[in-house]
């Protein structure tokens, strides 16, 4: 897949870097084929803290934390792809794949896959207690903070997904139960030695280096009983969320027949917000999705076919302890044009009834598939495609965040297959589509804004 982070676009598993900055794309750094063994299962972007005396001059510049099929951590140059730092995780024991922010810039996870017992111990009645495994580093300089396992003799056997957040432990359970836990409450407790990377160790009677092959990293984090629960919540799809001032949680009802509802909650005691039931009633292929504004404002975005709900939280009157979700502002597909009625009369007179309505994300109709925000510009974006005859044509529109005023709107040039998956970055001065098509093909289309000199100079008049 072709990847894209803060200007540079990596194509062939990260061996190639792309930068999209300049007016034409060009190569950062291209590294020969690399072999199955070191395939990386994920990455992710680091970036110099400001203000922060760092140990080593390499520091100071943007690198790629990316994770090997073998287990070993590796922290490349993003402008040329050199290896700054290598950590060996563990050997075959456990599988990791999968790399995360706890505090984005700060305190990374990474995960294992879910281990499973092959077939034939599973038939001859061997059973996996263990489940998971997180390694948490602090970043800049990377240090080691511990490893710990999800057991299920500790947290129950329905245990299907676990997670790290803004020192939360999310452990997700196979009946739609979310329950949180305090990370650094567990560290704390259940830390049985610190140890630092690159130091010798001695642990249950391995001699080794701390990220050093073959030994790896030491699970110093036994977890021998069940921590304090900080919250538990149930929910279709173990879908979760919480934001909003003061902090709410948005859940749907765990039963199929609620698909689609969302229940706004307050985190403090579980109360329902005043209107806080939100319901589309779409009639659509593709559902309507919910979350928490990223701009911080305590906004709630929610996403239709031909709707987008910016809600906001706000007091009750006469009534402080209740909180009302109301609506900011909204944004509707242009449909203008659509006629959709069950009942159409033809040239000749003959009514014609339609036994079938469209569905409210008929390709024929304009349909939101994209919404964003571009913090550095705070703006919103939003990508609605129609299918004229066989194409499908789209279009990004840029609007005020605030009020979401559109203040401009980009076409697409390629055509936009709604069966395809697709995702569309917009990064300052640029926006890329990333398209990927049956049989893992996949293409990278790439805008970039001009200046146009002309308009400018007028104003420039106008203003004198």
């Amino acid at each position: 897949p072709i990847a894209y982070e803060r200007g540079r676009i990596y194509l062939d598993n990260y061996g190639c870097c792309i930068s999209s900055i300049a007016q034409e794309p060009r190569i950062l750094y291209q590294k020969p084929k690399c072999s199955k063994s070191e395939k990386i299962e994920d990455a992710l972007l680091l970036e110099c803290p400001l203000g922060e005396m760092l140990p080593n001059p390499s520091d100071y510049k943007p690198s790629l934390i990316v994770l090997t099929v073998q287990n070993w951590l590796l922290r490349l140059s993003a402008d040329c792809g050199e290896i700054l730092e290598k950590v060996y995780l563990a050997g075959s024991c456990c599988k990791f794949r999968y790399l995360s922010w706890d505090t984005p810039q700060e305190v990374m996870v990474v995960k294992s896959a879910q281990n499973k017992l092959p077939a034939a111990a599973r038939q001859a009645g061997i059973q996996q207690s263990v489940l998971f495994h997180l390694a948490v580093f602090q970043v800049l300089p990377l240090s080691f903070i511990g490893m710990l396992e999800i057991n299920k003799k500790i947290f129950g056997n329905n245990v299907t997904d676990v997670a790290i957040s803004n020192g939360i432990l999310i452990v997700m359970y196979s009946m739609g139960l979310v329950r949180l836990y305090n990370f650094q409450a567990i560290s704390e407790q259940f830390m049985e030695q610190p140890f630092d990377l690159g130091c010798e160790f001695n642990w249950n009677g391995e001699v080794g280096v701390v990220g050093k092959y073959p030994f790896g990293l030491p699970c110093n984090i036994k977890i021998t009983d069940i921590p304090p629960l900080l919250f538990e919540a149930s929910s279709l799809e173990n879908a979760f969320q919480i934001g909003g001032f003061p902090w709410h949680y948005i859940i749907t009802p765990n039963k199929k027949k609620h698909r689609g509802v969302f229940y706004i909650c307050s985190l403090k005691d579980n109360a329902l917000a005043k209107n806080g039931i939100q319901d589309m009633k779409c009639c659509s292929l593709e559902p309507d999705w919910i979350y928490f504004h990223p701009d911080m404002s305590g906004r709630i975005i929610h996403v239709g076919p031909n709707l987008i709900k910016v809600l906001k939280l706000k007091e009750v009157e006469n009534n402080t302890d209740q909180t009302e979700i109301a609506e900011d502002f909204i944004i509707m597909a242009n449909r203008e044009n659509c006629v959709n009625s069950s009942v159409t009369v033809t040239s000749s007179g003959r009514v014609v009834k339609k036994r079938l309505n469209l569905l409210d994300d008929d390709p024929e109709q304009e349909t939101f598939k994209i919404v964003d925000y571009e913090d550095e510009l705070d703006l919103l974006s939003t990508v609605a495609v129609t299918e004229i005859g066989a194409d499908g044509r789209a279009h990004l529109d840029l609007r005020c965040n605030e009020h979401g005023i559109l203040l401009k709107s980009i076409p697409l040039l390629e055509s936009w297959d709604v069966t395809y998956s697709h995702e569309v970055y917009f990064d300052r001065d640029i926006v890329l589509h990333i398209e990927q098509k049956p049989n893992r093909r996949f293409s990278c289309y790439v805008y970039q804004m001009v200046c146009d000199t002309g308009k400018e100079d007028e104003c420039s008049r106008e203003g004198l």
